[in-house]
């Protein structure tokens, strides 16, 4: 007489949808981040209070600027919002990789690409995560203290293509700063890399002065600079409550740019960034 053995209830495995779980590690991935922000609080507030020093402080430098020098009836605060919106996002995301350079030098990392992790993208998906969120929080920061100094804001659906605006300059500046992480040999080199590109990409954008008032030679390469084509569309979305997708939003030295086209840009820019460091990613993290 043949007896069937059951295991115990214990012993039964469990398999999860590997969806559900590439989402519960890159929860705990990003939890850990932000309990590491939890701890060191002075970066947050450090994030904050740094745009709002720039939106400030350059607002009271050009607040006696002549009538009409933007354009009619915009004032500065108007004008430097859409700017330290944009180089506020981009300077967070171009930091992204610094958490996962100064993991990788400490050995986390390896502990990470040994453990039984669904798909080790979870640790790029974090990163772009947490730096979104911070992203986000300084937005509405700046957001509204430009309201208080006379800024105004954009309508609903301006403030929603605001936030999606900075959400994909955020995406692209993220993925570059993480392909440089796991390309570059060290965080002293990483930090070269975002001082040298940092401010240099700030005074050759629209962010500080209009297209107009630059000469020849600037005017080209601000033409060029991937920060102007998110700084400008909100620009509009500020000044313009009727606005719309082929509304014009940057004359440059080629030819006017629309609404549309400007994010159409931004978004193949993106596309450019994600396809070029595709593969040191993969190769790294396979």
């Amino acid at each position: 007489m043949s007896s069937t053995v059951t295991s115990p209830p214990w012993q039964l495995e469990t398999t999860a949808h590997p969806t559900a779980e590439l989402i519960q590690e890159t929860w705990a991935l990003t939890r850990r981040l932000l309990i590491q922000l939890q701890r060191r609080p002075s970066t947050l507030v450090a994030g904050i209070i740094q745009p709002l020093m720039w939106l400030i402080l350059f607002g009271a430098l050009f607040q006696n600027a002549p009538s009409g020098f933007f354009s009619d009836g915009v004032n500065y605060a108007q004008f430097l919002s859409a700017g330290i919106i944009v180089f506020t996002a981009f300077s967070g995301a171009l930091n992204a990789g610094l958490p996962v350079m100064f993991d990788r030098e400490f050995g986390f990392l390896n502990r990470f690409l040994v453990a039984p992790l669904v798909s080790r993208f979870s640790i790029v998906l974090a990163s772009t995560i947490f730096i979104t969120l911070l992203s986000l929080v300084q937005t509405v920061a700046v957001m509204v203290t430009s309201y208080l100094l006379g800024g105004g804001l954009p309508g609903v659906g301006g403030f929603f293509l605001v936030v999606g605006i900075v959400m994909l300059l955020v995406l692209g500046m993220t993925a570059l700063s993480l392909g440089l992480t796991f390309t570059l040999p060290g965080h002293v080199e990483l930090l070269a890399v975002i001082f040298v590109v940092n401010l240099p990409l700030l005074f050759a954008s629209t962010a500080l002065a209009p297209l107009a008032f630059m000469p020849k030679w600037l005017q080209t390469i601000a033409s060029i600079n991937p920060l102007s084509y998110a700084i400008e569309p909100i620009r509009y979305l500020y000044l313009h409550s009727d606005w719309q997708w082929s509304g014009t939003v940057m004359a440059t030295p080629w030819g006017n740019l629309s609404l549309g086209g400007c994010l159409l840009i931004l978004t193949l820019f993106d596309g450019l960034i994600i396809l070029s460091v595709r593969k040191s990613l993969h190769r790294k993290l396979s």
